[in-house]
Order: C-alpha cells, then structure tokens, then sequence
C-alpha cells in the first residue's frame, strides 16, 4: 500500500514511516503542506496521513483543496487538538478519521488499515462479467462478444441479481425476494417467461450458452453448466 505522511514534525515523521515501512508499505514524506498538496495532486496514493498543524498550508486547508478537486483517498488527520469541536471540524473538512496526540503507532497502523479496508469496501464496481457478457452498471449497457444487447427495465434488473451470483444456483424465491421483491409465491410462471426472455436475448445468437436451468433446483449463470 503506498501511503503520503504529511508532518513536519522530524522526529514523529521518522518515526511513523519505519513504522509504516517496517509494516510493508511504501510512503513518501512532505515536510510542509504545500509540498504535501502538490505531492497527492501528482501521485496516486491509498491513504493520506495529515497533521493538522503545518507550515506553508495548514491540514485542514490542504483537505478541503483535495476534496474540492474530486480526490477522494482515505484521510487520517493527526492532531494535538482533542476537543470534539476540533475533531468535528476535522472530519466536516474532509478527513475520514481524526488521531489525537499522543497516540500509539499500533493505533495509527490499525487506523490506516481500517481505512484502506473501508474505501476498498465501498468501491462500486462499473461492470459486472461472466464469459464475454457484461452489464455496465454506470450506462446500464449490456454487450455480449462486443454486441449491443437491449433488455427491459425486470430483464435488466433480473440479468443483475444474475450476474452479481455468477457459479451459484438461486432459486425461485430468492428471485422473488430479491428482483420481484414479493415475499410469497404468486403461484405464475413470471419468472420462467423473465427468463425464458433473457436467454433468448443472451444466448440465443451465441454458440455457448450461458443461462442454465436446474430443473426443480433453480437457475444459474456461467460459462460452465
């Protein structure tokens, strides 16, 4: 994980990055705020780590400037400052997590790794995939070996659920519960036309299909039968 420490306190910024280095991360070093600003502007970093109180630019100046050019990588802010106003301007400035001094490096490392697992974790994904089908989740444009594939608003919403289970059987009532959101059984065949309508539209052109039926089980999605 590549991390920018911006802290011009020499002693703790030494310390924080063998600590850091020691625990298998690459990190760079600002001693100011501007240089630190120029630095996350240039580079791609996974998390910053911030001092509040900087020289040239102040930490929570250089946040707002970063939040306000679309950056959104993961912020600690570091602070001696440890009144709750203090930490909530702080975070309200952009930081996603607020370290008062003194603290532990065994915190602080706990702290970056957190972050690091919590923007991972919310990253949408844009596309979901099986074989040469794909579902843009962002234009909702669905392609198969490269071709334009129309579906209906169920069949896309169906297609979905479908691809985010790729490999699994789901059966009946989890498509009812999850795409027809109903929590009973209408007793219709909904779901056999849906997807009798899908698979002709994914796979009925194609040389392999991709749509299996387990009769009595449920449905799956895979390249595999």
């Amino acid at each position: 994980m590549r991390i920018l420490l911006i802290e011009d306190d020499q002693q703790a910024a030494t310390y924080i990055v063998k600590g850091l280095t020691e625990s298998g991360h690459n990190v760079d070093h600002a001693a100011d705020g501007q240089l630190g600003l120029d630095l996350a502007l240039a580079e791609n970093y996974d998390v910053l780590v911030i001092d509040r109180m900087l020289p040239k630019r102040d930490g929570l100046s250089l946040i707002r400037m970063l939040r306000a050019d679309g950056d959104k990588t993961p912020i600690l802010v570091l602070s001696a400052l440890a009144e709750v106003d203090d930490r909530i301007e702080g975070l309200r400035s952009g930081g996603d997590d607020y370290l008062v001094k003194p603290y532990a490096f065994s915190e602080l490392l706990a702290r970056v790794d957190a972050l690091t697992r919590r923007y991972t974790e919310t990253v949408s994904l844009t596309a979901l995939k099986v074989a040469d089908l794909e579902l843009n989740l962002l234009t909702h444009k669905v392609t198969r070996a490269g071709c334009l594939i129309r579906l209906q608003p169920m069949e896309l919403r169906l297609l979905e659920f479908l691809l985010r289970h790729v490999g699994q059987v789901v059966t009946r009532t989890m498509l009812l519960e999850q795409v027809w959101d109903l929590h009973f059984d209408p007793q219709t065949n909904v779901i056999d036309t849906q997807i009798s309508r899908l698979r002709s539209k994914i796979d009925r052109d194609f040389d392999r299909p991709l749509l299996h039926t387990l009769r009595g089980v449920g449905y799956k999605l895979d390249e595999f039968r």
